[in-house]
C-alpha cells in the first residue's frame, strides 16, 4: 500500500459531502504555511509554478510538472490536487502515460482539461476531449492509486463562453469517469448553479478567483469544492512588486510595515 493511500481516501471523504476549501500553492513554503493554516487540502497552480521559474503559464515540461508534484505531495500531510493542464499531452495514448507518471508522485487527485494550446482552435474536439478523460481515467485505474479525476472544460477561459456546451462536456467527461467536474473562469450565480443540477450528483469544483461569491453561498448552491488558482501566487507577487516599484521609483520602504513573521509560521511544522 503507498504511504499516501491514507491522503486520497481523505480526499474522496472530502468530495462526499459538504464543501471545502482547495486553496493553491506555488511552492513548498506557501503549501507548508497553507497547511498550518488549516486547509484540508491543497491544489497546485500550473501559472504559479511557472512564474517561480520566470515562465508563462503552459511553458512549463512534463518532467519540470512531475518533479513539482512529488516535491509539494511529500512536503505536506493533506491531500494535495494536480494542476496537471491538458495532460500535457493531446494524444489519449500520451495522456495515458503521463497521468501515469503523475498518480505515482503522491498525489491524491489531478485534473485534465480540454484546452489545445491553439488560440484559433482553443478546445479539442469534442470526442477527441472525451477520448482524453477516457484514457485518463483508465491510466488512474490501472495505477491502483485511487486518486481523483477532474474533468476540466476551458470555455470560458479561452473566450469560448458557452454554458450549454460547457456543460454538455462536463457530463460527458463525468460519464468518461471524471470523479468531479470543473468549469473554471464561471462568474455567475447562475452559471454554478446550471453546473451543479446537470452533473449531480458528481461534485464540482467551483474557482473563486474574484469576490463574486463566497464559500457559504457556494455551498448552499451545492457546489463540494473551492479553489482559487493562482490568483493566491498573483497576490503574493501584487506586494512584491508594490514593495520594488516604490523602492525603485522613489527610493522609499514603507511597505516593510507589519509583515507577517513567515519564520515563526514555518517553525510549527
Amino acid at each position: 500500500m503507498s504511504p499516501f493511500s491514507d491522503r486520497v481516501a481523505e480526499f474522496h471523504r472530502l468530495h462526499a459531502s459538504g464543501c471545502f476549501v482547495m486553496t493553491n500553492p506555488w511552492d513548498v513554503g506557501s503549501a507548508r504555511a497553507l497547511e498550518q493554516l488549516g486547509f484540508k487540502a491543497l491544489a497546485t497552480t500550473s501559472a504559479g509554478f511557472a512564474w517561480t521559474m520566470g515562465r508563462s503559464d503552459n511553458e512549463v515540461k512534463l518532467d519540470q510538472t512531475i518533479e513539482h508534484l512529488r516535491v509539494v505531495a511529500g512536503a505536506v500531510d493533506v491531500p494535495v490536487n494536480a494542476d496537471f493542464q491538458g495532460g500535457h499531452a493531446d494524444d489519449p495514448q500520451q495522456v495515458h502515460a503521463n497521468v501515469t507518471l503523475a498518480a505515482g508522485t503522491g498525489v491524491a487527485g489531478l485534473s485534465i482539461e480540454d484546452f489545445t494550446g491553439d488560440e484559433s482552435s482553443p478546445l479539442h474536439d469534442f470526442e477527441l476531449a472525451v477520448e482524453r478523460v477516457t484514457a485518463a481515467r483508465q491510466a488512474i485505474d490501472d495505477s491502483g492509486t485511487g486518486i481523483v479525476l477532474t474533468g476540466r472544460s476551458e470555455g470560458f477561459v479561452v473566450g469560448r463562453p458557452d454554458i450549454d456546451e460547457t456543460i454538455r462536456r462536463l457530463c460527458a467527461y463525468a460519464e468518461a469517469g471524471a470523479d468531479c467536474l470543473y468549469a473554471p473562469r464561471i462568474g455567475t450565480v447562475e452559471h454554478v448553479a446550471a453546473i451543479v443540477d446537470a452533473v449531480s450528483p458528481k461534485p464540482v469544483n467551483l474557482l473563486i478567483n474574484a469576490p463574486f461569491i463566497d464559500v457559504a453561498q457556494a455551498a448552499a448552491l451545492g457546489v463540494r469544492r473551492i479553489s482559487v488558482g493562482g490568483t493566491l501566487a498573483r497576490t503574493a507577487w501584487a506586494g512584491f512588486l508594490q514593495a520594488a516599484q516604490e523602492i525603485a521609483g522613489v527610493g522609499t520602504f514603507t511597505a516593510f510595515e507589519r509583515l507577517p513573521d513567515v519564520e515563526a509560521l514555518m517553525h510549527q511544522r
